[in-house]
């Protein structure tokens, strides 16, 4: 019996060190301010991805559009989220954020592979994930708040 017992804990604490573990690296990272960034607050909210770099002049004049969205969206179930398209990381990242004035939050993690993104070589591109982490839409180009915003409430049916 007392050799069963042990079988029996050994096992339910490798269990839960297992899911311990799954939900520690169940995050998307950190951000441009090196802040963890959980993916759980993430969940079950529309999400506006885009995707940036310095060198793209279009991207530039689009970031103070994406601040206005963030800023117009405070409170409701969508977040908008930026992407450097060169991979930059931590305090490169954040550099650079700061220098075209981005106010929304940017994830050092490329969020590609969880929410099935294709990958552009075109920038800008902006994607609209919907509340169930599927993508909805990739919109080439630079974009504006009000036509993200017509975007979104067309997709979330008018809400």
């Amino acid at each position: 019996m007392g050799t069963r017992l042990r079988a029996v804990v050994r096992a339910v604490t490798g269990l839960c060190a297992g899911l311990i573990l799954a939900g520690c690296s169940d995050d998307a990272g950190v951000d441009q301010h090196g802040r963890k960034v959980a993916a759980e607050p993430l969940e079950g909210q529309w999400l506006v991805i885009n995707y940036w770099a310095e060198w793209c002049a279009p991207c530039r004049s689009e970031i103070p559009e994406l601040n206005a969205l963030a800023r117009q969206l405070e409170g409701q179930p969508v977040r908008v989220l930026g992407v450097n398209f060169d991979g930059l990381q931590g305090e490169e990242l954040n550099k650079a954020a700061h220098a075209l004035g981005i106010e929304f939050r940017v994830l050092e993690q490329d969020p590609a592979a969880r929410y099935q993104l294709p990958r552009n070589e075109v920038l800008p591109v902006t994607y609209i994930v919907d509340d169930q982490g599927q993508m909805r839409e990739r919109l080439l180009g630079e974009q504006t708040a009000v036509g993200l915003t017509a975007r979104l409430s067309a997709l979330r049916g008018g809400d």
